[in-house]
């Protein structure tokens, strides 16, 4: 496949070798003095130094910074942050999935809004647009080189706090598979689901349009078609820029529309017991989806999931037949691509599932759910999540 220029909200860069696109971008920028936003495998392996090749032949200064965790919490913000102002640095690079890029929007929200990153927990809580931000995804999951979200996790509260904020959007998007092609089958596995659990939940979020529609049912046939295939066949050109383009999509919808219960209960379980935030959703997916099909009105809008997903005849099927059949089918590919099954099979006490609840009640992803559980009802999905109970 060739290369590909899309303009949106960022400038996004797509296909292998795409990364040679970036110092012209920065030069008609007139960008100066960045920051490379990375972890210690990324900056061992070489592909932090290989976008800072790219940084200098715009003429950049950079530094990096590469203590980036999984799930990036306060500390680690507070940390970047303060590199990144000792630099003076007038933009950010992240090289990595949702953990880096996620990163580098919080610092950026915070150089230029001041305050805490605990103050921006919410939606649109910044006055002003961050430090503008380039991302080089090294993942095919999270879409955060593209949507309006970020996520901290806050460890004095044992929760994630989710920030969805238009002024975090990235400026410069770069989606190059040479950045992908050795990722690891468990990590394509994951962020693969993740970016499935975005499309099925912006299809049926109550903000859902025609137009953030084309995006996610694209993204829910293209993952069902090549995930399998990238995490058994890593090296398949093919398979990885085809995920590339579907997380992408998916996060263009879910950034439009909205997500729903699944992220919510996710990121209250992943913040509770530090969990990798696309497994959470793997395992929570098909059994929010056989909650919110459970009534009728919500099941309807199952069917063009289903439909999405390859299944023949949907539109003979009442929308409860299409739940199921769709359950089925999500159940299948994350069986297939070897991700657990319930939540019993993760480090996760069943105790505090109450807990998690409350906290999964106040998540900004709620809001954007077909409906407003009750705290019961989220205890009960967990529950069913960690037993292995499916509706029948």
């Amino acid at each position: 496949m060739g290369l590909l220029r899309v303009n949106a909200v960022a400038t996004s860069f797509f296909g292998r070798g795409s990364i040679g696109m970036l110092p012209a971008e920065l030069k008609k920028r007139e960008l100066k003095r960045g920051l490379i936003v990375t972890d210690q495998f990324l900056y061992k392996s070489g592909a932090a130094d290989k976008v800072g090749l790219f940084l200098l032949e715009a003429g950049i200064e950079y530094a990096v910074y590469y203590l980036v965790q999984p799930n990036p919490s306060v500390s680690v913000i507070n940390e970047c942050l303060e590199a990144a102002k000792a630099l003076h640095v007038d933009f950010l690079t992240a090289v990595g999935g949702g953990s880096a890029i996620d990163t580098a929007k919080a610092v950026s929200i915070v150089l230029e809004n001041g305050g805490r990153i605990e103050d921006y927990e919410g939606v649109n809580q910044s006055d002003r647009p961050g430090l503008p931000v380039v991302a080089v995804n090294t993942t095919a999951g999270t879409g955060s080189e593209v949507t309006s979200f970020y996520i901290v996790t806050n460890p004095d509260k044992h929760t994630k706090m989710c920030m969805v904020d238009t002024n975090c959007m990235v400026s410069i998007a770069i989606n190059d598979i040479d950045f992908m092609m050795s990722m690891p089958g468990n990590l394509t596995a994951s962020t693969g689901m993740d970016a499935m659990t975005h499309a099925i939940e912006a299809a049926v979020s109550k903000r859902c349009t025609p137009f953030t529609d084309k995006d996610a049912l694209w993204a829910i046939g293209v993952i069902k078609s090549y995930l399998t295939e990238a995490v058994e066949h890593g090296e398949n050109e093919t398979a990885r820029e085809m995920m590339a383009y579907a997380e992408y999509s998916a996060g263009m919808a879910f950034s439009n529309a909205g997500l729903g219960m699944v992220h919510a209960m996710a990121h209250s379980l992943g913040g509770r017991f530090n969990l990798p935030h696309g497994v959470c959703n793997a395992i929570l997916l098909p059994y929010v989806m056989e909650f919110n099909g459970s009534k009728k009105n919500i099941a309807e809008r199952y069917k063009k999931v289903a439909k999405g997903l390859g299944i023949k005849d949907v539109e003979t099927m009442s929308g409860e037949q299409a739940v199921r059949e769709a359950v089925l089918r999500v159940r299948e590919l994350s069986k297939r691509i070897g991700l657990a099954e319930c939540l019993s099979d993760l480090s996760v006490d069943y105790r505090a599932f109450g807990d998690l609840a409350e906290s999964a009640l106040v998540d900004a992803c709620m809001e954007d759910n077909p409906f407003k559980p009750a705290k019961e009802e989220i205890i009960e999905v967990y529950q069913k999540a960690y037993y292995g109970i499916s509706s029948k």
